[in-house]
């Protein structure tokens, strides 16, 4: 009996250990797979931020946008154009007339033909838009090792990343529209030094593991802190530096979000009157006929 019982206990531990065996080589197998599997971009999901135009009601913060817009002339307009964008627009985040015509003399346009046939520059006006820093596409691409840097216009609303189910589900009901906004401060302030073991990044580009594309990108990182001088007292960091542009990129792409949202909740407050009216109509109607 003795016998058997060892027996018994031999065999349940040969067992065990080669099921724990089984387990770890499963578990390497999965490891190494996962390593040599084509990954998904981007590596992490942008991080969502507390925006003051969120939601039915949001507004734009038009201090957060001037500081945005001083992010953007002083460190993005060197490689991306707003060519959609004109000055004029630019009194939406509180400027007069006269600063906007004053801002836009900064800038000098190409215009013509003159009366002898050429093209000539001049100091832009209201009523242009940004230039860009390249004279074209061809000359943008080869100054960035062959990537075009794109034009900022609309890029607040043409970069999103899906969220996936149930998340969709519920930004129907929050009226989540801020994706563009995350992914330019995730991206932003993503940079890391370091790739993992496992991801391969191509010389000369530099690991972003919230960029849309691959696991990197051609741009270096573009800001700092204490890179842009802020007159009303607001951090000079990074952190803060994306928050600002991303809000004002989001303007650039949508300057009339808070009219939008303002006739949006009217006519939803139409359609509720309107349906009790119809319902009190019907039941007045169909009051004295027999069902």
């Amino acid at each position: 009996m003795k016998k058997l019982v060892a027996g018994l206990l031999s065999l349940a531990l040969a067992a065990g250990l080669g099921l724990s065996l089984a387990s770890a080589q499963d578990e390497q197998a999965a490891g190494a797979e996962a390593e040599h599997a084509t990954p998904h971009y981007p590596l992490h999901h942008p991080k969502e931020q507390d925006w003051t135009f969120a939601g039915p009601f949001g507004k734009y913060d038009k201090g957060q946008l001037q500081r945005g817009l001083k992010v953007y002339t002083e460190v993005c307009s060197a490689c991306h154009s707003m060519s959609l964008v004109s000055f004029r627009t630019l009194e939406g985040l509180g400027y007069s007339e006269a600063q906007v015509k004053a801002f836009a003399a900064n800038y000098e346009v190409e215009d013509g033909p003159n009366g002898d046939g050429e093209m000539f520059t001049r100091k832009a006006v209201p009523s242009d838009h940004f230039p860009s820093p390249y004279p074209n596409h061809e000359a943008a691409a080869a100054s960035n090792n062959g990537a075009a840097p794109p034009d900022f216009s609309l890029i607040a609303k043409a970069r999103g990343i899906t969220r996936g189910f149930p998340q969709f589900v519920f930004d129907i009901f929050t009226q989540y529209q801020e994706g563009g906004p995350d992914y330019i401060y995730s991206l932003l302030t993503g940079y890391e030094e370091e790739p993992p073991a496992h991801i391969e990044v191509a010389e000369g580009t530099y690991y972003n593991p919230y960029f849309a594309g691959s696991a990197s990108l051609a741009m270096a990182p573009p800001i700092s802190d204490d890179q842009v001088t802020y007159d009303d007292g607001t951090p000079q960091t990074l952190d803060q530096y994306a928050r600002d542009v991303s809000a004002f990129l989001m303007w650039a792409a949508e300057p009339h979000l808070e009219e939008r949202k303002r006739t949006g909740f009217m006519v939803m407050v139409f359609l509720v009157i309107f349906t009790g009216l119809i319902y009190l109509t019907k039941k007045s109607v169909y009051a004295s006929k027999e069902h």
